[in-house]
């Protein structure tokens, strides 16, 4: 009885089972899933394009690629600005294989040359170049050191309409063609590309072209630049590969350096961080300071802080001459420096006719002359206390002919309200491994004056004294506006090579420096270019002047602070600027932050 009982359960649970299942499936089917979500309403296939909902797709494959193939090639294609999905599919073939069908091709080759031999006929330089090739590729096949695949290249393109799709297309075609790889559509396997090119690794086209190791590794999409060298400081990480980007511009063809950025990019942070490093080997520094960003770090490493002001006792007078070396002529350096005092009294007085400019160029070499300044007299053996002041020219143009108006115009610098700036002997020394000129203090028409002078003193420091120095120029653009104060700026950065000098130029307002003429010059004059995040009104003239690709151009409107692209001669990586804690708390520009360290400043001292 127990065995018929339990042969009887035995067959009533399969068919409970049964029902189970079949309650299942139809609850399943009532049930909606994650693919019934996601999927569109409906898919129209046509010979050459499927539609998938409200977007139509187009499958290319490549054909065939020119005998060679350059690094990075494929990278016009990953860049473009429009959606698209690209498939690469590398099936490895076995090398004895290959080394057979080589082998014979090998040998058809050769029978042809000699057949076209015997005919008497010239030879065939693509016969000979065809056995030149099978042959190289036979040794490093033989070797190891090349393997043999077969590559298949599919790109699928979206657009919204017909019209868009095919321009789209031709757009891509263009690019491809240009560098001798040629494509066709995938007609009637428009289905059989689409899913090819989705992310599932099926190669459902099956089209391929047969490829070596070294053609197929140019295809890698990913190609970055490296910036290391032995040499130099640590400017910040490569953001593609990690790697350290070390390096020294005095080693550049010149040690110029534009940083172009918008307000709280981390410019100011960047450069300081450049500036802290470049004083740890002996590298001297000199800084024209709008904002006085500078002056926690110049406090910290014990520099020299000298601040520009109308009521400042620092004094600068234009009218210095630099010393004389052996090679230089005293009659160049007068010359030179008229030239430049009449570029400054330009920016002072405003517009200048030319016959005004004749009596300037007069008034400034009688100027001289007064005090025994001649180009026959030992020009080094003047101190400074002798040199003339605008006092003097001032005085010379009330006297001169045709100088009564300019003499007026020039008062308010000699007895006027600004009379404490420029009226004054140089008492300031640059004897310091860093020298800040502060002229945050300095009414706003007067800071291109200010900025002017203080180079013109940097300069002559720089003929003076020969040493490894940088000089850096924080907000440019405020001399880039007047052609005298930017042609002077340009000067400084074609010549200062000569003089172990690197030029760095900083400005947050792109527009105004480089609508300026001398402001791409300035650029092409720079061999390092830090670009970090830029304004969308910005953007289009960057893109133009640097050259970017569109991936560069979102790279840079899509960058966090200290993110940026670096610029060293032809090599160009993404930069992503780091600094160790200690760093931080000395160039640190967050005001917040800045506040803390005072605090901290006092605390300790009344302890």
């Amino acid at each position: 009885m127990l065995d018929f009982l339990n042969k009887n359960k035995k067959t009533k649970e399969p068919k409970q089972t049964d029902e189970v299942i079949e309650s299942e499936k139809y609850y399943r089917e009532g049930v909606t899933k994650l693919i019934d979500l996601i999927s569109p309403a409906a898919i129209k296939v046509t010979p050459k394009s499927i539609q998938v909902g409200e977007v139509m797709a187009e499958t290319l494959f490549v054909i065939t690629y020119p005998r060679y193939l350059h690094s990075n090639w494929f990278s016009p294609i990953i860049n473009m600005d429009m959606p698209l999905d690209i498939s690469m599919f590398v099936h490895p073939i076995d090398t004895y294989d290959i080394l057979k069908t080589l082998r014979k091709s090998a040998t058809q080759v050769q029978s042809q040359v000699h057949i076209e031999q015997e005919k008497g006929l010239i030879r065939d330089p693509a016969l000979e170049t065809a056995m030149q090739d099978i042959e190289e590729l036979r040794d490093k096949l033989q070797q190891g050191t090349e393997k043999f695949f077969r590559y298949g290249l599919y790109i699928t393109v979206y657009g919204q309409t017909e019209k868009e799709l095919n321009k789209s297309v031709k757009a891509i075609t263009a690019i491809l063609e240009a560098q001798l790889v040629y494509v066709k559509p995938a007609i009637f396997k428009s289905e059989q590309g689409f899913n090819s090119s989705l992310p599932l690794g099926n190669d459902e086209l099956d089209v391929g072209t047969s490829m070596n190791s070294a053609p197929l590794s140019t295809t890698f999409p990913f190609v970055s630049s490296t910036l290391s060298t032995e040499e130099g400081i640590l400017y910040g990480i490569n953001r593609h590969n990690n790697s350290l980007i070390i390096f020294d511009r005095f080693k550049m063809e010149n040690a110029n350096m534009v940083v172009f950025a918008k307000s709280g990019a981390g410019k100011s942070y960047t450069v300081k961080l450049e500036v802290l490093r470049s004083l740890m080997i002996g590298t001297e520094v000199i800084i024209i300071d709008p904002e006085n960003e500078y002056k926690h770090l110049c406090e910290t490493v014990g520099g020299t802080f000298i601040k520009i002001s109308l009521n400042s006792k620092n004094h600068l007078n234009p009218f210095d001459l630099p010393k004389v070396g052996e090679e230089d002529d005293p009659e160049d350096i007068l010359r030179n420096n008229i030239a430049n005092l009449i570029g400054l009294l330009h920016i002072m007085l405003g517009s200048i006719t030319p016959e005004e400019d004749s009596i300037l160029d007069r008034a400034i070499h009688e100027t001289y002359s007064i005090k025994d300044i001649t180009a026959q007299a030992n020009l080094n053996a003047i101190p400074k206390e002798s040199f003339p002041t605008m006092s003097d020219l001032y005085e010379v143009l009330r006297n001169m002919s045709g100088g009564e108006d300019l003499a007026i115009r020039l008062e308010k610098y000699t007895q006027g309200v600004f009379a404490g700036f420029l009226n004054n002997a140089t008492n300031v020394k640059v004897d310091n491994a860093l020298v800040v000129f502060n002229i945050r203090d300095m009414e706003e028409d007067l800071r291109p004056v200010a900025m002017y002078v203080v180079l013109q003193f940097i300069w002559n420091e720089m003929r003076t004294n020969l040493k490894r120095r940088m000089v850096l120029a924080d907000e440019a653009w405020v001399m880039m506006k007047y052609d005298d104060a930017a042609s002077f700026l340009f000067g400084i950065a074609k010549r200062c090579r000569k003089y172990f000098t690197g030029l760095t130029t900083i400005t947050q307002d792109v527009n105004d420096f480089l609508s300026s003429r001398y402001g791409k010059p300035i650029v092409t004059n720079s061999s390092i270019q830090l670009l970090l995040k830029q304004s969308p009104a910005a953007i289009d003239v960057i893109t133009e002047t640097f050259y970017l690709t569109d991936q560069e151009k979102f790279l840079l409107l899509e960058s966090n602070v200290g993110e940026g692209i670096f610029f060293a001669g032809t090599k160009h990586v993404a930069i992503k600027v780091i600094a160790s804690y200690s760093e931080d708390q000395i160039i640190t520009t967050d005001p917040a932050q800045l506040l803390e360290i005072e605090q901290s400043k006092k605390e300790f001292d009344n302890e």
